[in-house]
């Protein structure tokens, strides 16, 4: 039994997470961590088999497929992605000028998903800056699929799931999934809806388990499938973060230091010497961390919008220092005021804690959030009376 697991069940208890499956590579053998339960129709505990949505921690599997055809002169790094793919985006100077490095790197200048106000164009000169884009590696896949005439999932199991032996994972939904899945969950552990991916997306479709990303994460460590030179670019700094949160489309004159670069599929911590990506596709939240150095990693994996809350605690047992990675991501932490006083409502009632929840100077957008809560929990009561005072508290 690891030091750390009695902190991790209690975590996942006071986070409101009903399952969580962890994996820890060290010395290229993998040791598993379980906790809780598959959640939905069944109360069957999660093991290191089960299937969890793995968000955005598709792009670094990708990246590999990637990586492994420019390794195969199939790509090239710095060619223009209009020459793979012609007429994916409206043709400008900037968006003829997008690389295959750009688009690995998050720096050329696509939004995270387009929408009414921000369509699918660049919006600052490619490899200006870092500003986080899902659109990007699905401008990437279609071009990959274009090159091969193969599609991501097809690709992907010919070059990373079958070399590493990853067995139960894909790009889309499988039936034979269903015989050990995790069901998806709110941020107050109550099911909530998910879906089926029947169409492949490098950014966030990947389905997959604990076994088979410690055998991805092994290969990440010994730079296994890649050539050297190739290896090491994987995890080298190409654009440093240079604003506060992830996005960044618009021009600003905020410049700061977040300790926080960009790899070619990988998030990295250049002081630290490690990597990182996390997943959130809602009801699934995950994180991974690892060190080429120490030839040490670990993913989690939950089934509940509240899994990132858990991350600062866990990862700080078991890598050393601060972590610019999640202070970028600013995900409000388990032990927040907010979260930290919704669990005292639930257990000594929502009046006895007012008090402090005044005295906390929680925002009006805090006590609704535990309004809500309290309300999934069956509370109504208590959830009207809070609803009722949230609304009469100084602006912040």
């Amino acid at each position: 039994m690891h030091s750390w697991e009695p902190a991790f069940l209690r975590l996942l208890n006071e986070a409101a997470v009903p399952g969580a499956a962890i994996a820890l590579v060290e010395a290229d053998k993998a040791s598993f961590v379980n906790g809780g339960v598959r959640g939905g129709r069944t109360e069957a505990p999660v093991d290191e088999l089960t299937i969890f949505d793995a968000a955005s921690l598709s792009k670094p599997v990708f990246a590999h497929v990637v990586l492994q055809l420019v390794d195969r002169g199939d790509l090239a790094l710095d060619a223009r992605i209009e020459k793979y793919l012609p007429g994916y985006l409206q043709q400008d100077g900037r968006s003829a000028s997008i690389t295959v490095r750009h688009l690995l790197s998050h720096s050329g200048g696509l939004p995270n998903w387009r929408n009414a106000d921000y369509p699918l164009r660049p919006w600052f000169e490619p490899g200006e800056r870092f500003s986080y884009s899902g659109e990007g590696y699905l401008y990437l896949q279609r071009a990959v699929e274009a090159v091969t005439g193969v599609t991501l999932d097809d690709l992907a199991t010919r070059l990373v799931f079958q070399p590493l032996g990853m067995e139960r994972s894909s790009f889309v939904w499988q039936s034979r999934f269903n015989d050990n899945r995790a069901w998806p969950h709110d941020a107050f552990g109550m099911p909530a809806l998910g879906n089926k991916p029947a169409e492949a997306n490098a950014a966030w479709s990947l389905q997959t388990c604990a076994a088979d990303f410690a055998r991805f994460l092994r290969a990440v460590l010994a730079g296994g499938g890649l050539k050297t030179e190739t290896s090491r670019l994987w995890l080298s700094p190409q654009v440093e973060v240079r604003h506060a949160g992830a996005q960044r489309l618009e021009p600003s004159a905020e410049d700061v230091v977040t300790g926080v670069a960009w790899g070619l599929g990988w998030g990295l911590e250049p002081s630290a010497g490690t990597f990182f990506q996390w997943g959130d596709n809602g009801p699934f939240t995950a994180f991974t961390l690892g060190s080429a150095t120490l030839r040490k990693a670990i993913v989690v994996f939950t089934n509940a919008n509240s899994g990132m809350s858990i991350m600062p605690e866990l990862m700080a047992s078991l890598f050393a220092g601060e972590r610019p990675s999640l202070k970028l991501l600013g995900y409000v932490a388990n032990d927040a005021p907010v979260r930290r006083l919704f669990r005292a409502a639930l257990l000594d009632g929502v009046e006895a804690t007012w008090p402090e929840m005044q005295q906390s100077g929680l925002t009006e957008a805090e006590l609704r959030w535990i309004a809500h809560g309290l309300n999934a929990k069956g509370r109504e009561k208590e959830s009207g009376w809070l609803r009722a005072r949230s609304g009469s508290q100084p602006k912040t």
